[in-house]
């Protein structure tokens, strides 16, 4: 197996034509972490939340620290996540053919159990922003970033047999002639490539638009504006869900520069949940502890795996 030097792994990420296959994300993630034993970067452990850590790379890389990794979902074992990769094909190839009704499947039990669906996406995903924060100036590479987790989500969709694409639509805005306001839809998805007629222009009757960000951290406001002006110039309800892949970012907390803060909104949430219109669907690949014990929210907010082992298939129903 080749040796990839921490360089190797930086031009993948800037390469626009890689990551066609979901395959490829693996390759990376496993080359990641196969080099972190030479990289010898410092493990910090966050004081203020222990199942958080960064990597801290050395001189080389002018001491860079990484974004902060939840242990409970990032699998820093090389050879664990090829067999968790391999594992998730499986099942994923499974939901394909038994979409929802793969639940009833006992040996897929201990699988879902442990949510080894997040933690493969979340690994793989977080591998890609590790070595971005090496980067000269990280900064830069932050819209990459975004691109490569929309791109990882869509061929997850595509895996289970579900037709999805980006798409970018032009809606005339009623009473203003010649004007018309463009919209760039990260996702939209449906069981069967949908024939837009001119009944369903734009989006047809059978498609989902979803939202795929790494944070909500100001995003939140403008998912839940889309949703509510596609509706209304549409002149009918569009369905909108959203994926995030966490809400966590790097805090000072008294002495250390190494604590967790949520970047999470609850209250704006609702408050746009309540004024504009309920999203048809949340979903975090590493849910905010809040999001499983506050009521209100944990009705609205799923993780990942929910999404693709149920809720994919209720949503787009034939």
């Amino acid at each position: 197996m080749k040796k990839y030097t921490l360089e190797d792994l930086q031009e993948s990420i800037r390469d626009k034509t890689a990551f066609r296959q979901i395959d490829d994300y693996a390759k990376l993630a496993i080359a990641f972490l196969n080099l972190i034993p030479r990289l010898k970067p410092t493990r910090i452990v966050s004081p203020n939340t222990k199942n958080y850590i960064f990597f801290q790379y050395g001189a080389k890389y002018s001491h860079r620290i990484s974004r902060p990794l939840n242990t409970n979902l990032f699998i820093e074992d090389p050879h664990k996540l090829n067999k968790s990769f391999e594992r998730l094909l499986n099942f994923l190839n499974d939901v394909r053919k038994l979409e929802r009704n793969v639940l009833d499947k006992k040996s897929y039990r201990s699988f879902l159990d442990s949510q080894e669906i997040n933690k493969v996406v979340y690994t793989v995903q977080q591998s890609i922003g590790c070595i971005t924060d090496s980067f000269d100036n990280p900064n830069t590479a932050r819209k990459r970033v975004g691109q490569l987790f929309e791109n990882l989500i869509k061929l997850t969709i595509q895996q289970v047999g579900i037709v999805c694409e980006p798409r970018t639509i032009t809606i005339p805005i009623p009473g203003y002639e010649d004007y018309e306001m463009s919209y760039e839809l990260d996702l939209v998805f449906s069981r069967n490539k949908a024939v837009i007629a001119s009944e369903t222009k734009y989006i047809h009757d059978s498609e989902i638009v979803g939202s795929v960000k790494t944070t909500s951290k100001d995003r939140i406001d403008k998912i839940f504006l889309d949703k509510y002006l596609l509706t209304k110039l549409l002149g009918r309800n569009i369905p909108v869900i959203a994926i995030f892949l966490h809400d966590v970012q790097r805090a000072t907390k008294g002495d250390s520069i190494f604590g967790i803060n949520s970047t999470f909104k609850s209250n704006h949430f609702l408050g746009y949940t309540i004024a504009l219109n309920r999203l048809d669907g949340v979903y975090y690949v590493d849910p905010r502890p809040e999001m499983v014990t506050n009521e209100r929210l944990k009705e609205q907010i799923k993780d990942f795996q929910k999404f693709i082992v149920t809720e994919l298939w209720e949503l787009s129903k034939r």
